[in-house]
């Protein structure tokens, strides 16, 4: 799983240890398996977020696990031209290449590490497809994407998109060195009080992490107590939760709840965390692995909650019914945007 990785863990920056006594660690409220599913023009995913309410992933809304495949050549696929209004695409790859293109200018390719963070705001067309070359080749595809709400006073916005390279991201380790943190977006707690940002640029507070935990490691992080939490595991076997921690007297650390004992979790499994300000993952060992993956790859995001209404219909994600029918015509009518007269490029315009 290339992404980003470092020669050297141990000179990264070690994210300091959740204080046993002041820290809540969170407890896990719900584990789930993300069913698979096709999109686009047939490339296979994983709903991540599948019988989730809404109000637990608030303010996200939908994230797929797109592959891991290996492509025949003439296999790769991607989404024809399709509208949004409303939200934030956020699309993270990890092995193979993507490219974006929109009716608003933006576009790029992005590969190993690489993230597109595409604001569709008030309305944008846009495509996501692998290149000529990769098609007629095939090869590896695996990446995510995520659908980050607007609040309603955001919803109208210009759309923008950010191209966000592997290098940017900003590395850390556990303080035992056994996890690879790469924050592409919000904060996490640095050494000496320090924070480390990821680079992405985020109307709506948040954090999105990428952790990688060898085998017997574990990763306990300060999470803020505003934002929700939540870890889908990529690949390997693990735990989530920590057991509460006692004060001198066998009374209960930092209000840790009895609820909160490690809970196993798997490939394609997510996690709802409830209240509190520490999250932990920890990774089976060697021996309980799987053998094509050997450590615990973790995506951890959280964000401040929006706490209004949703309606949401396929690329519409809008506060009021009213609102989606209106982006439908404003998409019938050609006011979200037209598609740019590039060589090469389809010709026809079809909803997510």
């Amino acid at each position: 799983m290339p992404a980003i990785t470092v020669p050297d863990i141990t000179v990264l920056p070690r994210i300091p240890e959740s204080d046993p006594a002041g820290a809540r660690q969170r407890p896990v409220v719900s584990i789930t398996n993300a069913p698979s599913g096709f999109e686009g023009e047939g490339f296979p995913v994983r709903r991540a977020f599948h019988g989730v309410d809404l109000a637990d992933l608030d303010p996200f809304v939908h994230l797929d696990q797109m592959g891991e495949v290996e492509y025949a050549p003439g296999e790769p696929k991607g989404t024809p031209w399709h509208p949004h209004r409303g939200f934030e695409t956020v699309t993270y790859m990890i092995d193979g290449v993507f490219e974006h293109q929109d009716s608003n200018g933006g576009g790029g390719t992005i590969t190993n590490g690489d993230t597109q963070w595409m604001t569709a705001g008030a309305g944008i067309l846009h495509i996501e497809k692998p290149p000529a070359w990769l098609v007629a080749s095939g090869g590896l595809f695996h990446g995510f994407q995520l659908w980050v709400n607007l609040p309603a006073a955001q919803k109208w916005s210009a759309p923008r998109y950010q191209d966000i390279r592997a290098n940017q991201v900003a590395l850390a380790t556990s303080p035992d060195g056994g996890a690879l943190v790469r924050v592409i977006a919000g904060e996490i707690a640095g050494p000496d009080g320090a924070t480390l940002a990821g680079p992405g640029s985020t109307y709506t507070p948040m954090t999105l992490v990428h952790a990688t935990l060898s085998p017997g490691a574990r990763l306990s992080l300060p999470w803020r107590a505003d934002y929700n939490a939540l870890v889908y595991v990529m690949n390997g076997v693990g735990t989530v939760g920590a057991a509460p921690s006692f004060r001198a007297g066998g009374s209960l650390a930092g209000g840790s709840a009895a609820g909160s004992e490690p809970q196993p979790i798997r490939t394609g499994q997510l996690a709802v965390f409830g209240p509190g300000d520490a999250i932990t993952i920890s990774a089976l060992d060697a021996r309980r692995q799987e053998s094509r993956s050997p450590s615990l790859d973790v995506l951890i995001l959280g964000g401040r909650p929006i706490r209004e209404p949703v309606a949401w219909m396929g690329p519409f994600v809008m506060n009021t019914r009213d609102e989606v029918i209106q982006a439908v015509r404003d998409y019938q009518a050609g006011r979200l945007g037209s598609i740019p007269a590039v060589h090469g490029a389809p010709t026809s315009i079809q909803e997510a």
